[in-house]
């Protein structure tokens, strides 16, 4: 079961429209689809909601340190209400996907993520749950930073605004521990 749904991005309104802010896009969605209001939490550095779904603990968490700092909050956090590392889901941009491709996974490498270099470092562990939301590659290394603190097009924005609708279809999956089903349909492209 996902207990702890964090969103990856940037704090302020400079970041709000680009494309590394994806994951806080997708957990906005998710605070809207549950009826929650995400508050700042000085305590985990971040913004944030918990609620009770189906007579279980759920948190929703948008860490405010800054991207390559986010496991400050997220550990903070885990360490408080004792989540394991299973229980979280991260959502994040990813330069290797198209905008419109999506895919949950289980552990890994954190793929040179700054975000999730810093999670693993913070937690100690590589063994959370990713959502992985494709933003596009730029085509050269070089202009990586340009591209993911830049605003997508808007075709590119809608295509990624209709995976983070599929991925939210699974959200029963996901707060009953059915990985395997929610893997599935996250991962099956709709028809």
């Amino acid at each position: 079961m996902i207990k702890l749904f964090v969103g990856l991005g940037n704090p302020g309104p400079e970041y709000e429209a680009t494309r590394h802010n994806v994951g806080f896009w997708w957990v906005d969605q998710l605070a809207d689809q549950l009826k929650l209001h995400l508050a700042p939490e000085r305590g985990y550095f971040s913004l944030m909601a918990r609620a009770s779904v189906q007579g279980k603990p759920v948190w929703l968490l948008e860490p405010q340190t800054f991207m390559n700092a986010s496991g400050k909050s997220v550990a903070a956090l885990a360490r408080f209400y004792k989540i394991a590392p299973q229980e979280i889901l991260v959502v994040h941009d990813e330069l290797d996907f198209s905008p419109g491709q999506i895919r949950l996974k289980h552990g890994g490498s954190h793929g040179g993520h700054n975000g999730l270099r810093d999670i693993h470092a913070q937690l100690g562990a590589s063994d959370y749950w990713r959502l992985r939301i494709g933003i596009g590659h730029p085509g050269a290394k070089a202009e990586v930073i340009h591209w993911v603190l830049g605003r997508p097009a808007p075709d590119d924005r809608k295509l990624i605004h209709m995976a983070m609708d599929h991925a939210l279809t699974a959200l029963p999956e996901l707060l009953e521990g059915a990985m395997d089903k929610a893997v599935q349909r996250i991962n099956t492209p709709p028809r």
